[in-house]
C-alpha cells in the first residue's frame, strides 16, 4: 500500500462494549489506519447505551437501530454481521476493527482474513479465546480505559502497573526469539513481535505494564539487544537469549 493509510471499518457492538474506552479505541486504531466507517449497533431505546450517546456525536460514529424483537436472541450481532458483508464487498477497505467480547463474531473474523483483510479485535479479557484467535491482533479494552474517570476527578492518569512476567511468557518469548534467529545468531525485533501475535493475537506488553515489547524483553533480563545503527534508538534492533558464560570464561 506504500503511504497510503489503511482504510478501516471499526464495527462497535454497544452491548458488549463500554463507552468509557472510546477515546482509548479510537486512538488505538489511528496507529493502524483510517477509521473510514464507524457504525455502533444497539437498541437506542435501552437507557443501558445512553453512556454512548455523547461519544457518538463527539466522535462521529454512527448509531444503527437494532430493536431486539425476541427475548434471549441478539439481534445486534446478526445486523453487525450483516452490515460487515456488504462492506466486505462494496467498499475497498483494508481491514476491520470488531469491537466486542462475544463469540459469535468469530467465524465473521475468520471470513474477513480469508478475503485478505486484516482483522483488529477489541474486547475485555473475558472474551473467549476462538474470537481472539480468529483475529490478526487482538486488544484488550481494559488497557485503552480512562484512568482519570469522571467520579474522580482529582485522579491523575498514571502509567499501567507493571504484572509479574510468569514462567509460561517467559518460555514463550525465549522460543520466539530462538525460532527467528538468522545466519549471525540474532533475531529483529519487529519480526519477534509479529511471531509473537501470529500464535497469541492477544498478545500486548501493555496487558503486562509495559509499552514496548524491547521494554518486557528487558524487564526478563533474558535476552541482549543491538542497534544496528547506535546513533538511532531502536532502529533496526536485533535480539537474542543471553548466552550462559562457560566456567573457563
Amino acid at each position: 500500500m506504500g503511504d497510503r493509510q489503511a482504510r478501516l471499518a471499526v464495527l462497535i457492538d454497544a452491548d458488549n462494549a463500554q463507552a468509557a474506552i472510546v477515546d482509548g479505541l479510537l486512538g488505538e486504531i489511528a496507529q493502524y489506519g483510517i477509521a473510514s466507517v464507524k457504525r455502533i449497533y444497539g437498541d437506542w431505546t435501552d437507557n443501558r447505551l445512553k453512556g454512548w450517546k455523547t461519544a457518538l456525536l463527539e466522535h462521529g460514529i454512527n448509531p444503527v437501530q437494532q430493536f431486539a424483537y425476541t427475548t434471549g436472541k441478539n439481534a445486534t450481532d446478526s445486523a453487525l454481521i450483516i452490515d460487515a458483508m456488504d462492506l466486505l464487498y462494496t467498499e475497498k477497505l483494508d481491514g476491520f476493527c470488531i469491537v466486542s467480547s462475544d463469540s459469535d463474531f468469530t467465524r465473521l473474523a475468520s471470513r474477513i482474513r480469508e478475503a485478505g483483510l486484516k482483522v483488529y479485535g477489541f474486547g475485555e479479557k473475558k472474551t473467549p479465546k476462538a474470537f481472539m484467535s480468529a483475529c490478526d491482533k487482538f486488544i484488550y479494552t481494559e488497557i485503552l480505559r480512562k484512568t482519570d474517570d469522571v467520579s474522580e476527578p482529582k485522579q491523575k492518569r498514571t502509567a499501567p502497573k507493571k504484572q509479574p512476567l510468569d514462567l509460561r511468557l517467559l518460555n514463550t518469548l525465549r522460543h520466539v526469539v530462538d525460532d527467528t534467529v538468522d545466519e549471525a545468531g540474532w533475531s529483529h525485533l519487529g519480526s519477534v513481535g509479529q511471531n509473537i501475535l501470529n500464535k497469541s493475537p492477544e498478545f500486548d506488553p501493555r496487558n503486562y505494564g509495559f509499552k514496548k515489547l524491547r521494554d518486557l524483553l528487558e524487564e526478563s533480563q533474558l535476552f541482549e539487544f543491538k542497534d544496528v545503527d547506535p546513533l538511532v534508538h531502536n532502529s533496526g534492533v536485533r535480539v537474542r537469549v543471553k548466552r550462559k558464560k562457560r566456567s573457563y570464561e
